[in-house]
């Protein structure tokens, strides 16, 4: 525990989740432990797994710990629900495929008393096939904006003042976040003791699924930003191509990403604050 953690601000942990009855347990169990003052704000998405009965009963366990909420729609939306009923000055994101080092918080905590948005470090916990694979990263006015969300801390205002997460990105809403962020003038800071480890995709399929979505996240971005690549640290990204495995990934991200230029039909997302509010407004 941190001196006096009393006079310190409160850290909301906002978690979205789906079918992950496997896995939240640890997450909450883990998030216990955490220096406070926090508390843990998890929105479940309708699993049929029983995700969420696992939750509401640790929150049965751990009375003012959890609250558990239910609403319907992707990562952004959840993640944007799970924020309008936090309490605290500070939000700190994490998924229910992961779970947190005893010392998370407390090293998060620090680094945003100096920082609007600080990442931290997500180590992969999976197959060895998969884990060694590195992030395709993306620079915006020198930072990497491509820090992903189950380890990412945001100042509540900057957040709400950016309009939280675009509800239309099925996945990459975290990397859309942080680029605009970076463009308003905000800093991201890299704390890499700040450690959440993440349980890989199980099968080969779903890792590949993974990528296929990853890759047409990256084509929405490209719809709101307008060209991207020369952002990306291509040479690097290609250097890292090794094995069966990384190809194999590349190549399902690259049919995802053709997949949205072909339905998307040409459009672009408005680079302005989006029309649909009613997906950001809890049930």
């Amino acid at each position: 525990m941190g001196s006096n953690p009393s006079h310190q601000p409160l850290i909301s942990v906002v978690i979205t989740v789906r079918n992950e009855a496997a896995h939240v347990g640890a997450l909450l169990d883990s998030l216990r432990v955490q220096e406070p003052p926090l508390e843990v704000v998890l929105v479940d998405a309708q699993s049929r797994d029983g995700t969420r009965e696992v939750a509401e009963a640790f929150a049965a366990r751990h009375p003012g710990l959890l609250r558990v909420f239910e609403h319907p729609g992707s990562r952004g939306i959840g993640r944007n629900v799970g924020v309008k009923e936090a309490r605290g000055e500070w939000v700190a994101f994490i998924d229910g495929d992961c779970f947190a080092d005893s010392q998370w918080l407390k090293r998060l905590r620090t680094r945003l008393a100096q920082s609007p948005i600080v990442a931290g470090q997500t180590v992969i916990v999976g197959t060895d096939r998969f884990s060694h694979l590195e992030r395709v990263e993306l620079f915006q006015s020198g930072y990497d904006v491509t820090y992903p969300s189950c380890n990412l801390a945001y100042h509540r205002e900057l957040f709400e003042r950016l309009g939280g997460f675009d509800p239309r990105f099925i996945t990459a809403e975290d990397i859309d976040l942080n680029l605009r962020a970076v463009a308003s003038g905000a800093t991201i800071t890299y704390e890499p003791e700040a450690v959440v480890y993440h349980h890989l995709r199980s099968t080969f399929l779903r890792f590949l699924i993974q990528a296929f979505w990853n890759g047409y996240g990256r084509k929405q971005l490209t719809e709101k930003h307008g060209r991207l690549w020369g952002r990306y640290r291509v040479r690097r990204l290609m250097a890292g191509q090794r094995g069966v495995v990384a190809w194999a990934r590349l190549d399902a991200a690259l049919a995802g990403y053709v997949t949205r230029v072909i339905t998307g039909g040409g459009r672009r997302l408005g680079s302005g604050r989006w029309a649909d509010d009613a997906a950001n407004t809890p049930a």
